[in-house]
């Protein structure tokens, strides 16, 4: 099998011929430590992932002092690790969202990264396309989560408004994707942290549950499957993300109490699991033992009878150590090969490596 056919047949909820593994993000440091100076789809290709992830293209004015704008107005702080972080929106208030006008999703350079892609991995490796809802750009424009947070009490018709307008781009560039060469559908939007959900479960039935759902219809019309990622403690909201048609859920962040065996058995035939192997304790700080004992696991509890593709508990960030992330991906070939070691199943399976993590 090659990665495509991997990927395809483990969110079909069947055992392919070993587990596959994808990353939603690895970032630049990494790359840079484990290859050098190579580009992110030669780093795929290297490491032999079964699945990449593109974004849409966007085009970037550069302010100084490592500041850039992008298309929809908002500044954002480049760190030293090349992570950038949104520092001011360009909606204050309905006045603003009057005047505005959103960038093209049909411009000619939209989907550049993806054609390239495609280009050179169509029908070997699973493309990922990462889009979005309407959540975390709602926040980006307004200047913050917290402005957004309280719009949601005091003034929620101009947040669906405001969700309106995103969400007639965001559709789009999600079609286009489907159209131009992308495997698989995803999106991005963070609503959760460690100990529940950013919002209440009524506010997230109101202002992002609709959209997660067009976002799922959307994929599902293009005939591609589709893939909800969010970090956080999902246990409130889950039901009504999976009543709402997803096929895998990425990436069940273990110390968020999401334990990926408890999931994969409640929606078992549902929905696909992606994950979860821990990137805030293990991967950046783990021995090798750890790393090991920590694949093992999580293969032990999601991927007996497939549905299940392997990666990180969220991305592999500046702060992981590139030798223990060669370590997850050797460890993941050597013990994810169908049929699975039942004795490495029965014992590990029972284990929970997150329990001894001081966190």
């Amino acid at each position: 099998m090659n990665g495509l056919e991997r990927v395809l047949t483990t969110l079909n909820h069947k055992e392919p011929d070993r587990v596959p593994v994808w990353e939603l993000i690895v970032n630049e440091p990494v790359i840079k430590a484990l290859h050098g100076d190579i580009s992110y789809l030669e780093f795929c290709e290297k490491e032999d992932l079964d699945g990449v992830t593109i974004f849409e293209t966007h085009r970037m004015e550069d302010l100084g002092n490592d500041l850039v704008k992008d298309e929809w107005g908002t500044v954002w702080k480049i760190e030293p690790n090349g992570i950038p972080y949104p520092m001011e929106g360009a909606i204050k208030d309905e006045s603003d969202l009057d005047r505005y006008t959103p960038p093209d999703p049909e411009a000619d350079y939209r989907m550049d990264d993806l054609k390239a892609a495609a280009e050179r991995f169509g029908g070997e490796r699973a493309i990922v396309f990462l889009g979005h809802e309407t959540f975390e750009f709602s926040h980006y424009l307004l200047g913050g989560m917290d402005k957004l947070l309280m719009q949601y009490v005091l003034n929620p018709e101009f947040c669906h408004r405001l969700s309106e307008m995103i969400w007639a781009y965001k559709g789009r560039v999600l079609e286009m994707a489907a159209e131009v060469g992308a495997d698989i559908l995803l999106t991005g939007d963070d609503v959760a942290q460690r100990k529940a959900t950013l919002m209440s479960p009524d506010h997230f039935k109101e202002f992002i549950l609709p959209y997660l759902k067009k976002a799922v219809d959307v994929s599902h019309a293009k005939g591609k499957p589709f893939v909800k990622h969010t970090d956080g403690c999902l246990w409130e909201i889950l039901d009504l993300m999976v009543d709402a048609g997803i096929d895998a859920i990425d990436p069940i962040e273990p110390i968020a109490n999401m334990d990926i065996g408890e999931v994969k058995q409640k929606y078992k035939g549902r929905v696909a699991v992606c994950g979860n192997v821990d990137c805030t304790c293990i991967l950046p700080h783990g021995t090798k033992e750890q790393v090991i004992d920590a694949v093992k696991e999580t293969i032990a509890k999601a991927s007996p009878g497939g549905g299940h593709v392997l990666a990180s508990s969220n991305s592999i960030h500046p702060g992981v150590n590139p030798e223990n992330y060669r370590t997850m991906l050797e460890t993941a070939r050597e013990f994810g090969t169908y049929p699975l070691d039942e004795r490495m199943v029965e014992e590990y399976s029972k284990r929970s490596y997150v329990e001894t993590l001081e966190l």
